[in-house]
């Protein structure tokens, strides 16, 4: 089963350069808003079809907005064979929420 993160613990892991590789499943739209970093963006309804662009041998930390399509996400890709999925918890709300106060919301 997937792991799950929290953004504190996100933050910890980028501030001692241990930066994982992330994948945001959000809609284009919704990262002109707002977004964590430039890592890769695959919304959700496109991941089945672009699969291939991800490597099964790297640590992906999935997002979203709130955490539900991230674990939607996760769930997708352990049963395409990927071990080292996780999920952050709570999306870039939580981002907002506990670390970056200025990150607008939608």
């Amino acid at each position: 089963m997937a792991g799950k993160m929290t953004v504190m613990e996100l933050e910890r892991k980028i501030k001692s350069n241990e930066r994982p590789y992330m994948l945001d499943v959000r809609e284009p739209f919704e990262r002109d808003i707002c977004k964590l970093t430039d890592d890769k963006n695959i919304p959700l309804k496109e991941l089945e079809a672009r699969l291939e662009e991800l490597d099964k041998n790297k640590e992906i930390v999935i997002y979203c907005r709130s955490g539900g399509r991230s674990q939607q996400a996760c769930m997708y890709l352990e049963s395409q064979g990927f071990t080292n999925v996780i999920n952050l918890t709570g999306g870039v709300l939580a981002w907002s929420d506990y670390i970056d106060p200025t990150m607008p919301k939608y």
